[in-house]
């Protein structure tokens, strides 16, 4: 596994103790997403609830598989909702 650097979105930093990015070993989508899950539990709820994951400009959407690399640039963003 590696150690990815990820982005948080403002609206998620206060849950990672402020911090704007962080690291967390994993290779997909799916097992970055558990670690920071495991490493920052207030995010579990918002995580769960769905996020966008932008990886090198690019969103990915319901690729839980999709593999990761330490060279990736990663963001996490909260889901826009509306109708």
């Amino acid at each position: 596994m590696g150690i990815l650097k990820v982005h948080l979105w403002s609206g998620l930093r206060r849950f990672a103790e402020g911090a704007e990015q962080v690291e967390v070993e994993a290779t997909t989508i799916g097992t970055m997403l558990d670690g920071l899950k495991a490493a920052y539990p207030g995010l579990a709820p918002i995580i769960d609830a769905g996020v966008s994951v932008a990886i090198d400009d690019e969103i990915v959407n319901g690729s839980r598989h999709r593999a990761l690399a330490p060279e990736n640039e990663i963001f996490i963003l909260q889901k826009i909702k509306g109708g």
